[in-house]
């Protein structure tokens, strides 16, 4: 039986903590690399009166998160989830940026900048007959 010296048990010892190391730095490149966003989860948000929001105005809604904008031709809602990771773009002048990778938007949502290749997400504006306006993510 041969005896294990120091310099190999130490050799053993680093080559097992590499080795270790390399395949928890692979899974998470390869974590990474799979990302596929948060989970879309359909919800309907009832944001109150159309008269709430006379032409012109665009109102940030930060529980959906979302901006509405009345139009003539009526109500536009834009997604502010990026569609790069997911992280929820702020409002800077009349664009949209993500605080998180440097993307930003006009305000119709088109990337004016990547990482993003997306443009935001339009969302589903209805008015119901109590005058009401439901936003359907």
């Amino acid at each position: 039986m041969n005896k294990l010296t120091r310099r190999d048990f130490l050799r053993l010892i680093s080559q097992a903590i590499l080795s270790i190391a390399g395949l928890l730095g692979l899974g998470m490149i390869v974590r990474f690399l799979n990302y596929s966003g948060p989970a879309t989860s359909k919800h309907d948000f009832d944001i109150g009166p159309a008269s709430n929001y006379p032409i012109g105005s665009r109102t940030i809604l930060s529980d959906i998160p979302a901006v509405l904008y009345h139009t003539a031709n009526g109500f536009i809602a834009i997604s502010l989830i990026c569609t790069h990771l997911g992280c929820t773009v702020a409002a800077q002048d009349s664009q949209f940026a993500c605080p998180c990778h440097g993307s930003k938007f006009d305000q119709n949502g088109k990337v004016l900048h990547g990482p993003a290749e997306k443009p935001l997400n339009r969302l589903s504006v209805e008015t119901t007959s109590n005058g009401n306006l439901i936003i359907h993510t």
